[in-house]
C-alpha cells in the first residue's frame, strides 16, 4: 500500500493555520540558540518562510538559503520581508543542492517527520555545514500530544475516522532525535521542550482557521454532514472558550542542537 503524503501547496492557508505557531515556536528556539551575527544559514523545508522571516528579523544572517518541495509555498515565501535577504528554492531535503561545508548553520523547522528518511535528512544537514556549525532543529511533539491540531485529530480518531498523519512521527520525539544526532557524528547535543499559546478570536475562528490544514480538511470533507456536527460539537467541548469567547491552548515542541565536529 502506497504511503500516504501531506502537500502544502497554499503559502498563504498555511501561514494562518501553522505558520503563526511556528513563530512563537520559533522566538523562544532562537532565545535558546543564542546563535551569533552574520551566520551563513539554510534552512530546510523551509516552507512560505515563516521562521525564515525570524531568522532574518533576529539574527542579520550573511546568506540564508531556503529549500522546500512545494513551488506554491515558497512563491509565499518571496513576497515576505526576508526575501530581500534570503533565496528560495524547490528542492528535496535527503538531497540538498550545495556543497558541502557551504553553510554555518542548517535549521529544518518542524519539518523533521515530514522527510521519507530522517537519518538521511540529517545526515545533509552536517554534510552542508562547515566543521564547527550548527545542526537543530524543533519539531511538534508528534506522540505526546503536543501538536496544535491534536484537539481535531483526537476528536477524528476517537469517531472512527481516518486523517492523514506525518509519515515518520515517531522522530519527534526527544529521544529519537537525540538518537540522529548522536548518530550523526554530533557534538555537544542538548535538547529542550517549547511550549507556545495561541488563542483564537473565537471556536468559529479556531475551527475555519484549523479546517486549512491538507490533512484534515479532506478527511471533514468526506464525512456526512451530522457526523460533521457531531465532530464540531465534541472538538468545541474539549476546548472551553472564555468569558469573551475566545479559546486559548498549548502546544509543545522538541528542540535539539548540535555541532559538527572540527
Amino acid at each position: 500500500m502506497a504511503e500516504q503524503t501531506i502537500h502544502f501547496d497554499d503559502g498563504a492557508a498555511y501561514e494562518q493555520m501553522m505558520g503563526i505557531w511556528s513563530r512563537f515556536a520559533g522566538e523562544i528556539f532562537l532565545d535558546w540558540l543564542a546563535p551569533p551575527q552574520g551566520l551563513r544559514w539554510i534552512d530546510i523545508g523551509c516552507g512560505n518562510g515563516a521562521f525564515t522571516e525570524l531568522l532574518v528579523e533576529r539574527c542579520s544572517p550573511l546568506e540564508v538559503q531556503g529549500i522546500d518541495p512545494s513551488e506554491e509555498q515558497l512563491a509565499f515565501a518571496r513576497t515576505r520581508p526576508a526575501a530581500r535577504v534570503a533565496k528560495f528554492h524547490q528542492g528535496n531535503a535527503m538531497a540538498l543542492p550545495f556543497a558541502d561545508g557551504s553553510f554555518d548553520a542548517a535549521v529544518m523547522a518542524l519539518v523533521l517527520v515530514f522527510v521519507p528518511d530522517p537519518a538521511k535528512g540529517v545526515s545533509e544537514m552536517v554534510r552542508v555545514v562547515a566543521p564547527g556549525g550548527l545542526v537543530v532543529t524543533y519539531m511538534w511533539d508528534m506522540l505526546g500530544g503536543g501538536f496544535p491540531l491534536d484537539p481535531i485529530y483526537d476528536e477524528i480518531k476517537a469517531m472512527g475516522v481516518a486523517a492523514t498523519r506525518p509519515p515518520r512521527m515517531d522522530a519527534s520525539r526527544i529521544e529519537a532525535l537525540r538518537g540522529l544526532w548522536i548518530g550523526a557524528g554530533l557534538e555537544d547535543v542538548q535538547t529542550r521542550e517549547i511550549t507556545v499559546h495561541r488563542t483564537f478570536a473565537s471556536f468559529d475562528d479556531f475551527w475555519t482557521t484549523n479546517l486549512k490544514s491538507p490533512a484534515i480538511r479532506p478527511a471533514v470533507a468526506a464525512m456526512k454532514a451530522g457526523d460533521v456536527e457531531m465532530l464540531i460539537s465534541r472538538v468545541r467541548a474539549g476546548l472551553p472558550a472564555d468569558a469573551d469567547g475566545r479559546i486559548t491552548y498549548s502546544a509543545r515542541a522538541h528542540a535539539i542542537r548540535g555541532r559538527r565536529p572540527k
